[in-house]
């Protein structure tokens, strides 16, 4: 799953893996844009309104 970061007022406050994704009560791998979804994180709970999620992936490449 892709790493994401919890920024809440401008910092950075968590740095976690989504853990879960649900569209209605199903478990999905993607949401599309503009659709509303639950997302669950693995280690962090302490979400409040407001706080912005900061999606990422990790790639490895050589030259």
């Amino acid at each position: 799953m892709p790493k994401v970061r919890v920024i809440r007022d401008g910092i950075v406050i968590a740095d976690d893996a989504i853990g879960s994704l649900q569209r209605f009560k199903d478990a999905v791998k993607e949401v599309n844009e503009g659709y509303e979804c639950g997302i669950g994180l693995e280690k962090f709970n302490d979400l409040k309104e407001n706080d912005m999620f900061e999606v990422y992936t990790i790639e490895e490449y050589r030259d």
